[in-house]
């Protein structure tokens, strides 16, 4: 099982990502500091680390380059408030292996986890069920014969529903999932989609469960 080191202080968002990787299975360590993530980085303990970027004792940017520079190889996510091409480029060039803005979606964080763990994880990126399968790297459905190419959303809210099948996923449960933490749950915004892939891939598998949510058939 991988193992994730989580460098972030902020309590809501720490605590977001730790819980869904619980949920999905993966093991984690949340830290609040800079000094404790190079510490804990440069143990060889963790598999990757998913790192913020405004830290309380220094920045994101000054962790890599301690990280780095003591040899440590472990892939680094980076996640920030700002989301400028500077930003993004100062944080892939200094040795961050994938980068991400706030507010983000907990699949598509998943996903950007498993495909830097694809070498440990060889299968992680393709995901099944009966005869619906999804490539998180390259965001196809297929559905029987029928190919169809989603959008990052659909893609996400799909992987959703194939993570956890024949379960009832209410509104807020898949707003969670595949819209991130900072969502508003008086939106329909996950009946627009669920209706977008029922015309993509087809109505058979995405049953509505009355007063209760939907469920991947």
């Amino acid at each position: 099982m991988p193992k994730i080191l989580i460098v972030e202080d902020e309590e809501l968002i720490a605590s977001f990502i730790a819980k869904g990787l619980e949920a999905e299975g993966v093991a984690s360590t949340t830290v609040g500091t800079g000094a404790e993530g190079i510490t804990l980085g440069a143990s060889g303990d963790f598999d990757l680390m998913v790192l913020d970027i405004g830290l309380p004792d220094m920045s994101g940017f000054e962790v890599l380059r301690h990280l780095r520079g003591a040899g440590a190889t472990l892939p680094v996510i980076i996640l920030t408030a700002r989301s400028s091409v500077t930003d993004t480029v100062a944080g892939l060039t200094g040795g961050a292996d994938d980068y991400m803005a706030k507010p983000f979606g907990f699949t598509e964080l998943l996903a950007r986890i498993r495909l830097r763990l694809r070498d440990q994880q060889p299968d992680a990126m393709l995901l099944t069920h009966g005869d619906l399968s999804l490539d998180l790297r390259t965001r196809r459905a297929r559905a029987g014969a029928k190919e169809v190419e989603l959008t990052a959303r659909e893609s996400a809210l799909l992987e959703a529903f194939l993570r956890h099948p024949g379960e009832v996923l209410s509104r807020e449960r898949l707003l969670s999932l595949a819209w991130g933490y900072d969502f508003d749950p008086g939106s329909n915004v996950v009946e627009v989609y669920v209706r977008y892939l029922r015309r993509k891939i087809g109505t058979q598998y995405f049953v509505t469960e009355y007063k209760q949510g939907y469920r991947l058939a």
